[in-house]
């Protein structure tokens, strides 16, 4: 637990503090919070948001589009060593029905989304129709912590909801890119993306690797750590940032290409586990001097994003909450019980059908990626302030899951 407290504390206290913060300051003083929130820190910058024709990069430019990109590094990171390590959590049959609970948990709070938008009407579905995505996503870190409150430490519902969040985030952040461009799309600029993690690998990761074959001492691999470090890796992230930018794609996701690039260790303990602060691979090593810079983006990001007034709590509040609140649940439930029925792909010892449930109403706190979610999907104005108002009101799914939990009569386990 201590471990899990200690994540929490690294990159979601800061992250509350810094939303809570700017929702008290937006109720208070909308005035001068706004006024925060549109800090200009360059004019006629070569980068940036256009304003009345000239480029400018705003505070808020800064945080959601260029320093998120180190949070979404480090998301990347945990879902391509659960994906391509060989005792990786996301491959083999054992992740099929959590992979298939992910579905059920995106579909659903879709479905849910857009049903009751259209039954509120053609006007309100056209004006929301673009937020569908808010209510699929699941903030991590604190599905994981209220996982192990309602299941205890050792129960395998808490592995599973594990499992379930991490494909959750790898499908948010295809969503992101696929969904959710920043501008006009010009593709031919991930090119750049393309050959800056390409040629960094080559270069510094097998080519060295290659060097040293049959050599007990590895000169080259050394000489390449010692001398470099991570520094190739950074100017590549540099230049992958940029073509991002460039293409339209949100450049919020222009890390992602470098970090398979990156040598990391042929194994790992999970994300939260003790044992992975020992790692002394490039990757994790960047990983952990990423700590406190990421804390601090996260609580600016908090504190740009959440200033909501309550006066805009309107139809997206709702239809967010509803999407995350019974879309995720019933979509858990549905498509887990295919999977473990009629697929015959079975449940993990232990996991009752109707603890999918629960995990559903766990992985409804959306919170981070759906706010973040709200950010891109919405210009600026009502509609986005009573969507981002819903992925702040989604904490309330902790309350649901431990109810749901004491109604369903489920066995904590502890160890």
């Amino acid at each position: 637990m201590y471990r899990v407290w200690n994540f929490v504390t690294n990159y979601s206290i800061l992250l509350i503090t810094g939303a809570l913060t700017a929702l008290i300051w937006a109720n208070v003083d909308n005035a001068s919070y706004k006024a925060f929130h549109d800090i200009v820190i360059f004019k006629d910058f070569p980068i940036g948001h256009m304003h009345d024709g000239h480029r400018e990069l705003t505070l808020h430019y800064l945080v959601n589009d260029v320093l998120m990109a180190l949070f979404f590094a480090i998301a990347a990171k945990e879902v391509w060593e659960a994906v391509v390590l060989k005792n990786g959590s996301l491959r083999g049959k054992k992740a099929a029905t959590p992979l298939f609970a992910t579905a059920g948990g995106m579909f659903g709070p879709i479905a849910v989304y857009l049903g009751l938008a259209a039954m509120l009407g053609s006007t309100t579905y056209d004006a929301v129709f673009n937020g569908w995505a808010i209510p699929t996503a699941t903030d991590i870190a604190f599905s994981y912590l209220v996982g192990r409150i309602v299941f205890g430490a050792g129960h395998p519902a808490v592995r599973f909801l594990l499992l379930l969040a991490i494909a959750d985030d790898a499908a948010g952040l295809l969503i992101l890119a696929i969904f959710y461009p920043s501008g006009e799309l010009a593709p031919e600029w991930l090119l750049l993306s393309l050959g800056a993690a390409v040629g960094v690998f080559i270069l510094f990761n097998w080519l060295p690797r290659y060097l040293d074959r049959g050599k007990a001492a590895r000169p080259n691999s050394t000489w390449v750590r010692s001398k470099l470090s991570w520094w190739p890796y950074a100017i590549a992230g540099c230049l992958s940032w940029y073509g991002f930018q460039e293409s339209g794609l949100h450049p919020a996701l222009g890390l992602l290409p470098v970090v398979p690039a990156i040598p990391h260790a042929d194994r790992a303990f999970g994300i939260f586990a003790e044992a992975e602060s020992y790692l002394t691979d490039i990757l994790n090593q960047m990983e952990h001097a990423l700590k406190v810079p990421v804390e601090i983006v996260l609580f600016l990001f908090g504190l740009l994003n959440a200033g909501v007034e309550f006066s805009s709590i309107s139809e997206p509040t709702w239809l967010v909450l509803a999407g995350l609140l019974i879309g995720k649940p019933f979509g858990v439930l549905f498509f887990g019980w295919v999977a473990a029925g009629p697929l015959r792909l079975g449940l993990p010892e232990g996991v009752r059908t109707v603890d999918l449930f629960t995990i559903g109403c766990v992985s409804a706190i959306g919170f981070t990626v759906s706010l973040f979610v709200a950010t891109v999907a919405f210009d600026p104005g009502p509609i986005q302030d009573a969507a981002k108002m819903g992925a702040v009101f989604s904490f309330v799914a902790a309350v649901i899951s431990i109810v749901v939990g004491k109604l369903t009569r489920i066995q904590k386990q502890t160890a």
